[in-house]
């Protein structure tokens, strides 16, 4: 009886914690409350929540989260560079005195940064020196897709080519964690956002 007690109080319990999440990533949460934090720094000047623009992005959001999860799980939140830029970062925004230390805003800005950080040397790894480096991965990307370069030559096209070699790395590799990562998303959360 104690242990049944117990289990029903634990899933109450996570009911209430998940009903605050719009959505988690390996069972790692996504606030509510700083989703709609982010989302409304992003959208200044739009007053009214729409139900699809939420949905959207957070599909960008999630993404985002997906790749902030890769970077910790390959390490690069331990590295030494890394934490004394976050250091640094913060001891400049406590010097500012705008935002107050204890406030919510204040941990969103500092987690938006950290995972920001995160998200920008992870991309360096996996897309970006990757597109800049292989020139023979370039040219053979060229070669595959010249019909949408219209006949011209790949010295003519090179800066566009790589950047559409990088978002197909990107597209690929999005793909691949959202295949390693388990996605919940708490619809019933969205709505309640989109109401507000």
């Amino acid at each position: 009886m104690k242990k049944a007690c117990l289990a029903l109080i634990f899933t109450v319990a996570g009911n209430l914690l998940y009903a605050q999440n719009v959505a988690s990533i390996n069972g790692n949460p996504i606030n509510s409350k700083e989703f709609l934090w982010v989302y409304k720094k992003n959208h200044a000047g739009e007053h009214q929540l729409d139900y699809k623009d939420l949905a959207a992005y957070l599909e960008l959001y999630v993404n985002f989260k997906l790749k902030v999860a890769e970077a910790k799980a390959l390490g690069l939140d331990a590295d030494e560079a890394y934490k004394q830029e976050i250091a640094g970062y913060e001891e400049a925004l406590k010097s500012q005195n705008k935002v107050p230390v204890s406030s919510p805003e204040y941990a969103y800005i500092m987690n938006e940064y950290r995972e920001g950080v995160l998200m920008f040397n992870v991309c360096e790894q996996k897309i970006w020196s990757k597109a800049q480096d292989d020139e023979e991965q370039i040219k053979t990307y060229f070669a595959t897709n010249a019909k949408k370069y219209e006949g011209k030559q790949f010295s003519e096209v090179r800066g566009q080519v790589i950047g559409d070699y990088q978002q197909q790395l990107e597209n690929d590799w999005i793909s691949s964690l959202r295949s390693k990562y388990k996605i919940k998303v708490n619809q019933s959360e969205l709505k309640k956002l989109a109401k507000q």
